[in-house]
């Protein structure tokens, strides 16, 4: 399966669906920003409950956010690090010097211990990601606002001519 189906089936499906439904663009691109920014979080494990509690305490649509969360886990692992150094970074913190390989294997071994040894280094990364969350949210809101606009635009046409929905 290509990237572009993949995010055609796993996205942009759903946020048609949900257009065509009529949920405003702009519900759609802060459903998608928001979900994104969760979904990306450093503490793995947690985006799935999070996503079901912003997107309840915000009124935004549940399978988009989902969708968008599920569909973002390997961008989550991508930058885990980043956000461990910007905790460390924040905090003056001792530099963490395990690899990701080495991180993943303690994790699996022992999800208990490794969470002893590394709270501090994942509530460090944790409040960095909190303290980088506003403007990530407002970046991905802008940057996915006018998409969400255009394929509004496209299902308000079809439906004009009496086409089917097209994405």
């Amino acid at each position: 399966m290509s990237f572009r189906s993949f995010v055609g089936r796993k996205i942009r499906d759903p946020i048609h669906q949900q257009l065509t439904q009529g949920l405003s663009p702009e519900k759609i691109a802060a459903t998608v920003a928001v979900g994104l920014c969760i979904a990306v979080n450093p503490i793995v494990g947690t985006t799935t409950i999070l996503c079901l509690a912003a997107a309840w305490a915000l009124r935004l649509n549940q399978p988009i956010m989902q969708a968008v969360n599920w569909s973002s886990y390997a961008l989550q692992l991508l930058l885990i690090f980043p956000f461990i150094r910007l905790g460390e970074w924040m905090f003056r913190a001792p530099r963490e010097t395990r690899s990701l390989e080495r991180l993943v294997a303690v994790m699996k071994a022992d999800p208990y211990r490794a969470f002893v040894d590394l709270r501090a280094t994942l509530a460090h990364a944790f409040v960095a990601w909190l303290a980088v969350a506003p403007v990530l949210v407002a970046a991905l809101y802008l940057a996915t606002l006018p998409a969400c606009r255009a394929l509004a635009r496209r299902v308000a046409a079809a439906r004009l001519k009496g086409a089917p929905d097209v994405a």
